[in-house]
């Protein structure tokens, strides 16, 4: 029988001092059963995004070790960066790969919710498929004001954690953990320095404020470059594909007179993604993914199994 596989994708409030960063990763290097796929700090950003692939348990071994480091090493009283945080171990999704549903992955979220607090001291809050309460499906929401508001309003019924009592660990905060399909973080880069360009496309764009579906984004300053990024989470690429995100960000950039300067892929991307907007922008009729030579090889080597 081909084993469970599971992705998981846990985001760090750090992206500038390399030693911690090291320091976070250094468990899931050469860990049976974990494989790490993918890992990249950001400095304006200050978070870094781990990707993994593996079975649960050594993924759940490799994610408290990785997390009592980054308690140690990070304090949110003094973290500052551009990306929405709650805690040290900001948020840790799982997404079903293989012979695992995601309902699966809803009870693996639950249970290691009850384990991180326990061997962490750090209070957790489920979202996506895992929320216990249907406001708290939205990441956003759970993150609504950043550590900075939920440390003063935590003691308020509507905020309290899922697990663990009505309080923030002194310097690691709170953690999200939950289930959740495939996302993309995709970012757009503009020619401007101006944040208010970036923040009126982001909210063009994003579901939230009436733009594309599936989409969530915002606008940051990438300060060290001089310029500014619509940042965003495609969190269903086959209802809203990466062109017309990138079409429809270029449409409302040429309003401000900005121009597109790259896009960037934050992490793992899965490759139907890709193939599906190089279609677009070569135009090429009725291409179907089997005529990917190595997607094809992929289905036959699964095939003989």
């Amino acid at each position: 029988m081909t084993s469970q596989l599971i992705e998981c994708v846990p985001n760090f409030s750090e992206g500038r001092d390399q030693e911690t960063i090291e320091a976070i990763v250094k468990p899931f290097r050469g860990r049976k059963g974990c494989g790490l796929l993918d890992y990249r700090a950001d400095k304006d950003h200050n978070r870094l995004v781990v990707s993994l692939v593996g079975a649960s348990g050594p993924i759940q071994d490799a994610l408290i070790e990785a997390s009592l480091v980054a308690i140690e090493k990070i304090d949110l009283e003094r973290h500052k960066g551009g990306h929405p945080r709650i805690g040290a171990i900001d948020v840790i999704p799982f997404v079903p790969l293989q012979n695992i549903d995601m309902k699966d992955c809803v009870t693996l979220a639950h249970n290691f919710g009850q384990r991180f607090h326990a061997e962490t001291g750090i209070p957790v809050y489920f979202y996506e498929e895992a929320a216990l309460r249907a406001e708290r499906r939205h990441l956003e929401l759970i993150r609504k004001g950043q550590y900075e508001a939920l440390k003063a309003e935590v003691t308020k019924p509507e905020r309290h954690p899922d697990v663990g009592e009505p309080r923030l660990h002194p310097s690691a905060g709170a953690t999200v953990i939950g289930a959740r399909k495939f996302l993309i973080a995709f970012n757009v880069n503009l020619g401007t320095a101006d944040l208010k360009v970036a923040q009126e496309i982001a909210k063009a764009v994003r579901a939230s404020s009436g733009g594309l579906c599936h989409v969530k984004g915002i606008g940051l300053a990438l300060e060290d470059r001089g310029i500014t990024q619509v940042s965003m989470n495609i969190v269903d690429y086959e209802k809203n594909a990466l062109y017309r995100v990138v079409e429809l960000i270029r449409m409302e950039a040429k309003r401000w007179g900005v121009p597109l300067v790259e896009t960037e892929v934050y992490g793992m991307v899965p490759a139907a993604a890709l193939l599906e907007s190089a279609a677009y922008y070569l135009q090429l009729a009725g291409f179907d993914l089997k005529q990917v030579v190595e997607l094809s090889l992929l289905d036959l080597l699964g095939e003989e199994e």
